[in-house]
């Protein structure tokens, strides 16, 4: 079993987190409520949660995968 890495988020080109960032908020089973939210606001939100150290990008080794976890996440895997 591999350890996701944590990948500095300041460290990835804009465009590339841009597009990180919305296809981690356009997932199938994101949910944000009962008022609609537009795609920028998500993505603006959690740039935001990893500015502030609520998220973070991880790489994946075994399946190859990026993606965003939250801080409760990491703690889940031990990280």
């Amino acid at each position: 079993m591999s350890t996701p890495i944590i990948v500095p988020w300041s460290d990835i080109d804009r465009a590339t987190l841009d597009n990180l960032i919305e296809e981690f908020v356009t997932r199938d089973g994101t949910d944000y409520g009962e008022q609609e939210v537009p795609t920028a606001t998500k993505v603006e939100q959690v740039r935001a949660q990893l500015k502030r150290g609520e998220a973070s990008v991880v790489f994946d080794d075994a399946t190859e995968t990026v993606s965003v976890m939250t801080r409760e996440q990491l703690r889940e895997l031990g990280l």
